[in-house]
């Protein structure tokens, strides 16, 4: 009797972490979000999310994304700052502004952007210590 309990619990904790914007949908707004982000369809405005957000070969992001990670397939049109890594396929098409940890790109993509790399890039200076710096690419 408990257990069956404690598997629905799970169930719906774990679907409700996750949405998802379907191929032919248009939303025009602003999210927060502390789940993941799978989009098919539109979406114009900002989006912040502390989870993943996967961009399907149909979708597309026009305006601001701030998260953690991103895989994308699809486009982007925008401000991007993610403290994580983005994941560009070969069908991705990216413009604007980047911020981001780390960077995968897959060739065949289309990335036009400012793209600026916040790690933890190590250099040192004349007093023989080390300071982390912003890479730019």
């Amino acid at each position: 009797m408990f257990s069956n309990d404690k598997k629905e619990k799970q169930m719906v904790e774990s679907s409700s972490s996750q949405n998802i914007i379907a191929q032919g949908t248009k939303i025009v707004g602003d999210f927060n979000s502390e789940g993941d982000f799978r989009i098919d369809g539109t979406v114009e405005g900002t989006i912040q999310t502390t989870g993943k957000v996967v961009v399907g070969k149909a979708g597309f992001i026009k305006g601001t994304l701030q998260g953690s990670d991103a895989y994308f397939e699809g486009g982007f049109s925008g401000k991007m700052t993610l403290s994580g890594t983005l994941t560009l396929k070969a069908s991705a098409t990216i413009e604007g502004e980047v911020v981001v940890g780390k960077l995968a790109v897959e060739p065949g993509s289309n990335f036009n952007v400012t793209c600026s790399m916040k790690g933890a890039v190590k250099e040192m200076n004349k007093g023989g210590r080390q300071t982390e710096t912003e890479k730019t690419a």
